[in-house]
């Protein structure tokens, strides 16, 4: 099929790769424009910009897909679809409406539940033990069109969004794959009224821990915000990313050390902490951490 791809983050890299191993032909590859990153704040292209150049594929970059000069160009590539991953514009009707089968998402969750823009997250803070891939004809609507194909997988007691992430992706990949070679014989399924709920921007507001809380909501905000933004909390007045952890028996003060080994009192419970990160470091897992900062029992975390 011709296909106009549409994606930015390192999430949706193994998608594009995926389309090009399977034989479709990429019209053009849209994502977000480069922009400053590193010490010297140079323009650096996305990872999916760098990956589309690699394998000699058009790039466009617009700000903006709302003018009808935008809309012209995108409809004169005169696609079969669009597969869309983690973009990151919205995409005005008559771009929905240009190819011939009109625009596929893949979305990281399993709809209508963790509708929006941080479904891996939120899952994973909410306490799921489930969530999925779905590909979605795409409507106006955020995340509300019919779904093609889903597929779903467990989510592990220790896992965290950055590991999650990685299992969803070529998840993605292949089930996108598979859609295209069934698209003609695939029935929408229109999403379910029940069960909606929406995936909110993470907030680095809400990054900080709160020791009083339940274990089990301690250890799933530190999984779920790993490795962005980081979940974290203070030791001798410096900030503590906070990276990996698990559930723990124990019992104290909230953010008390327990032991040598990183077992922190909550609420009620206790969480391991088994990665960190200090400002300005690199992340170390909690035996290196603890040979350089030895954080007896006893000592808060505040």
């Amino acid at each position: 099929m011709r296909i106009v791809f549409m994606g930015t983050p390192e999430f949706s890299v193994p998608v594009l790769k995926a389309l090009v191993a399977a034989g479709h032909e990429i019209a053009a590859v849209y994502c977000q424009p480069p922009r400053p990153a590193g010490r010297g704040k140079k323009d650096r292209p996305t990872p999916v910009h760098a990956a589309a150049e690699a394998l000699g594929l058009k790039v466009r970059h617009p700000l903006s897909l709302k003018s009808p000069e935008a809309q012209a160009d995108f409809a004169a590539l005169k696609a079969d679809v669009a597969v869309v991953v983690a973009y990151g514009l919205l995409l005005p009707q008559a771009v929905l409406d240009a190819p011939t089968h009109g625009c596929l998402n893949i979305h990281a969750s399993l709809l209508p539940r963790w509708r929006g823009a941080a479904p891996i997250h939120r899952a994973i803070m909410a306490g799921d033990t489930q969530t999925g891939i779905c590909i979605m004809q795409m409507e106006a609507g955020l995340d509300t069109g019919p779904v093609l194909l889903r597929q779903a997988t467990d989510i592990g007691a220790e896992e965290t969004t950055a590991q999650l992430h990685d299992r969803l992706s070529p998840m993605g990949a292949a089930l996108i794959v598979e859609a295209l070679d069934r698209l003609d014989r695939l029935t929408p399924e229109a999403q379910p009224v029940d069960g909606v709920t929406y995936a909110h921007k993470i907030d680095k507001a809400e990054a900080r821990i709160d020791w009083s809380a339940p274990a089990s909501e301690v250890d799933r905000k530190i999984r779920g915000l790993s490795p962005f933004p980081g979940a974290w909390c203070l030791y001798g007045g410096e900030r503590l990313k906070l990276l990996s952890s698990r559930l723990a028996s124990g019992s104290g003060l909230p953010g008390e050390v327990l032991n040598d080994h990183l077992t922190v009192a909550c609420g009620d419970g206790a969480v391991e902490i088994l990665g960190l990160q200090k400002a300005g470091k690199a992340a170390q897992d909690r035996a290196v951490f603890l040979r350089g900062t030895p954080l007896k029992a006893g000592e808060r975390l505040e």
